[in-house]
């Protein structure tokens, strides 16, 4: 850790910021994509902590929409964010270069759903079983991974919520699964006063790349952004799992 440049970890925030700052998510993933082709897991996981809860609940809170959101959807936030736990210890015990493939699988698999333009659709019948189901799986994979984004915003997608509605959910379920990994990774001795400060200093570069990319938003399309963005995260989950194997 050190020996890993203060720079590349601030360029890092800063990038990954931008991208939420686009379209809504992407900084958790980015990070841990960046981080792991030089850090380990635990560490990459450990220093996305402070900006991802900082930027997340920002998303979460501002909307307009945040009663309907969890009166709606806390049978799928429950699982979600308890199951976490449930992940990390899965995680203390596993071979982390494997839960590393599991990181570039998880990647990997979203870019080319996004590509491919694939759509689930979850009708109002099937979401009371399919929200704890999918939230469940969430919370296990945010635990082993640090993603939160496979399969929960698919579900979030899938139930046909409003741009601005949804924007606000992906932000409401990516804060509770950020304090919940803290906890879990913090009770299983993954966490340092060291890198505490270091992801505190990433709070700045983070917020910096959102504003960025909130002007971004309205100077470029978003569809052609959305491409972009995605090719080079399928060939970021490559990465990750080349070097892991």
């Amino acid at each position: 850790m050190e020996d890993f440049p203060p720079i590349i970890i601030a360029m890092t925030f800063v990038a990954a910021g931008l991208v939420k700052g686009v379209i809504g998510l992407g900084l958790p993933t980015i990070t841990l994509a960046v981080l792991t082709v030089v850090l380990d897991l635990p560490q990459a996981m450990a220093l996305l902590l402070i900006p991802s809860f900082v930027t997340n609940l920002w998303q979460g809170v501002v909307g307009g929409n945040l009663m309907m959101i969890l009166k709606r959807l806390w049978p799928f936030l429950a699982p979600a964010v308890l199951l976490v736990w449930a992940g990390a210890q899965v995680f203390a015990e596993a071979d982390h270069r494997l839960m590393t493939l599991l990181l570039g699988a998880l990647v990997a698999l979203y870019a080319a759903l996004n590509l491919a333009g694939v759509r689930l659709s979850i009708s109002k019948a099937q979401e009371p079983w399919a929200g704890p189901v999918l939230g469940a799986a969430n919370g296990v994979l945010t635990g082993m991974t640090g993603s939160f984004v496979v399969p929960g915003v698919l579900f979030l997608q899938a139930i046909g919520l409003p741009r601005d509605a949804l924007v606000q959910a992906m932000g409401v379920l990516f804060t509770l699964s950020t304090a919940a990994l803290a906890i879990a990774l913090g009770g299983g001795g993954f966490l340092s006063a060291d890198l505490g400060l270091v992801s505190l200093a990433g709070v700045v570069p983070a917020l910096i790349g959102m504003v960025l990319g909130q002007q971004v938003r309205k100077r470029l399309s978003e569809a052609l952004f959305r491409k972009v963005f995605f090719w080079a995260l399928l060939a970021l989950g490559g990465y990750i799992i080349a070097g892991a194997i």
